[in-house]
């Protein structure tokens, strides 16, 4: 059975990333975007990370560009974006695709992982959340809606196990 360790991605400014490097750790997988009713939570992300990140907390920021088109920038100016604004230093993937024939591996897994609503396994909008515990499996999934600070429970208990 395969486990978010398994996956691959490419940072925000391009370089390769392997997952596994963060076995172990609790993770916080989000889909983002700049220029979103939600964007404001990067805020609270780097809150949790910053909280967190001592006892084994990384965020994982993938920007997709899927919803309303709210990120149309290239990586770098996400990257920009998100310091500037938010101070983002959580690590930052490259723009992915979340949904469909070309969805990123990783997000295929999460999604067939931890369905959403009724079942359904496609992402529905700008930062959903995953919640994967340390042995590398999902431990939940978060809706749009569900701002960062609500998390902290789960991410308590989560870091506990």
């Amino acid at each position: 059975m395969p486990t978010a360790y398994d996956f691959d991605a490419v940072s925000i400014d391009g370089q390769p990333v392997a997952l596994a490097q963060y076995r172990g750790r609790v993770l916080l997988i989000v889909n983002t975007a700049s220029a979103c009713g939600f964007t404001p939570q990067f805020g609270g992300l780097e809150a949790l990370y910053q909280r967190y990140r001592e006892r084994g907390l990384t965020v994982l920021g993938f920007p997709c560009n899927q919803f309303g088109h709210q990120d149309p920038g290239s990586n770098e100016a996400i990257g920009a974006f998100c310091q500037r604004h938010y101070g983002v230093s959580f690590p930052m993937m490259g723009k992915i695709q979340v949904n469909g024939a070309g969805a990123h591996p990783l997000y295929g897994w999460l999604t067939a992982e931890a369905p959403g609503i009724l079942g359904s396994k496609a992402i529905k909008w700008n930062f959903t959340k995953f919640l994967v515990g340390r042995d590398g499996r999902v431990i939940r999934r978060y809706a749009p809606r569900d701002a960062p600070d609500k998390l902290a429970g789960d991410i308590e208990a989560a870091l506990n196990m």
